[in-house]
This record gives C-alpha cells, sequence and structure tokens, in this order.
C-alpha cells in the first residue's frame, strides 16, 4: 500500500500536452489530472525522477481553451497499460498560471 504524497487536490483533466525535458526534444503526452502543485500524464518513453523542463498544455475554463506552460520537476514516473505515468510537480508558477488553474478547478 503506497502513501499519498500529494499536497493538494487534483481534477481530472483529459488533454494533450507536448513534455519538454532540459537537454531533450519534446514529448507528445496525454494528461490526467492537474492540481495547484502539479499534474499527472502519460507519454510513450520512460522519464528519468528528478529530472526538470516544462510542460505545455490546454486548460479550458471562462468558455475558451488557454494553453498554459509551467515548469515542472519529475517525481515518479512508472508503467502503465497506456505508456508510462509521470508525476510532475509544478516549480516557480507566475502567477497567471496560478490563477488559470484555480479557476479549473473550481
Amino acid at each position: 500500500m503506497s502513501v499519498e504524497q500529494r499536497q493538494s487536490a487534483r481534477k481530472i483533466l483529459r488533454a494533450k500536452a507536448m513534455l519538454i525535458m532540459d537537454g531533450a526534444g519534446p514529448v507528445a503526452a496525454r494528461t490526467i489530472d492537474v492540481g495547484p502543485g502539479g499534474m499527472s500524464a502519460v507519454v510513450a518513453e520512460p522519464v528519468q525522477a528528478g529530472k526538470q523542463g516544462k510542460v505545455l498544455f490546454e486548460l479550458f475554463f471562462d468558455g475558451k481553451a488557454n494553453i498554459i506552460e509551467a515548469t515542472v520537476a519529475v517525481s515518479h514516473c512508472i508503467f502503465s497499460s497506456t505508456g508510462f505515468k509521470v508525476g510532475l510537480s509544478f516549480m516557480r508558477l507566475d502567477m497567471a498560471v496560478t490563477s488559470a488553474i484555480s479557476k479549473f478547478m473550481r
């Protein structure tokens, strides 16, 4: 049995995303959920825990789609039936991104 390590609630988010780790090219991803502290996504190839980079994804709120870009660190990466599930922790979010995620969470 594992212990939940999340610091905040998450909300389901099924959207296309792009993961760009430092020193690597862009990788297509599919989001699973998002919250004020981070998000999870599925990618085709494993990503090393501890790596940093950025994620771009689409978030719908206020009746329109908004492109979000955030700096992230990989907290874990585990194999699943649909690819590799990656846990991403947000780092140094700017006010616009924090506000967008808060609006989506309502």
